[in-house]
């Protein structure tokens, strides 16, 4: 499955929204102005008034304080995306404001990856990511190998369009795009299109390679 991130204008909603092949998470910066990616919250109101069909929305946040989450508390997120907190501080999150929850490790060595440990029992997924927050920067992704396969695991980290997506099968469930859909820092359909029809002939390749056993 993918989640498609840092969607800012409602073109591009529109268009994932509605591709025969939407991705499961599609994600918003709602709080972090350093990205080129933000979108300012009475702008997200107006892009967030949108029949959402089969998709779940994403609240990308970075270390949010009481303000941030007040101001979104009432917007249509199903997950709340969130980076540089503790456990503690996520599941007083979690609990306050009833969403799912994705906790974001931040992985430049080995020795990073471990840390998923801690948010596991508070956490809906586990999102291994580049250090590099706003810039698309790159990490090993098979230190991921070592990640028991009962994790609900999702990897970013500079992933583009045109990858060989067919490496991650094993590596994870959810593959998280976003620099990787952009022209000129910008998103662009067309590689927008490349990526979901990539993802669902992976789809229907592993469902070939492990048929449902219909059996009684």
């Amino acid at each position: 499955m993918s989640k498609i991130c840092g969607v800012s204008t409602s073109t591009v909603l529109d268009y994932i929204i509605n591709h025969p092949y939407s991705p499961a998470l599609i994600g918003f910066i709602v709080n972090f102005s350093k990205s080129k990616r933000y979108v300012e919250n009475e702008r997200l109101k107006k892009l967030l008034i949108i029949d959402k069909k089969k998709c779940k929305f994403v609240a990308v946040l970075v270390k949010p304080d009481n303000h941030d989450l007040e101001k979104i508390k009432d917007l249509p997120f199903d997950y709340y995306q969130i980076y540089d907190c503790n456990p503690e501080e996520i599941k007083f999150i979690k609990e306050k404001y009833n969403k799912k929850i994705i906790s974001a490790i931040t992985v430049e060595k080995k020795e990073d990856v471990s840390k998923y440990k801690n948010f596991v029992s508070i956490s809906d997924i586990i999102l291994f990511d580049s250090k590099g927050y706003e810039k698309s920067l790159s990490y090993d992704h098979n230190l991921l190998n070592e990640v028991p396969n009962n994790i609900n695991k999702m990897i970013a980290g500079n992933i583009q369009f045109d990858d060989d997506i067919e490496k991650f099968r094993n590596i994870c469930k959810y593959i998280d795009i976003s620099g990787g859909l952009e022209t000129s820092g910008v998103k662009d359909i067309s590689k927008i299109d490349i990526f979901l029809n990539k993802i669902k002939q992976l789809n229907n390749e592993t469902k070939k390679r492990y048929p449902i056993n219909r059996s009684t």
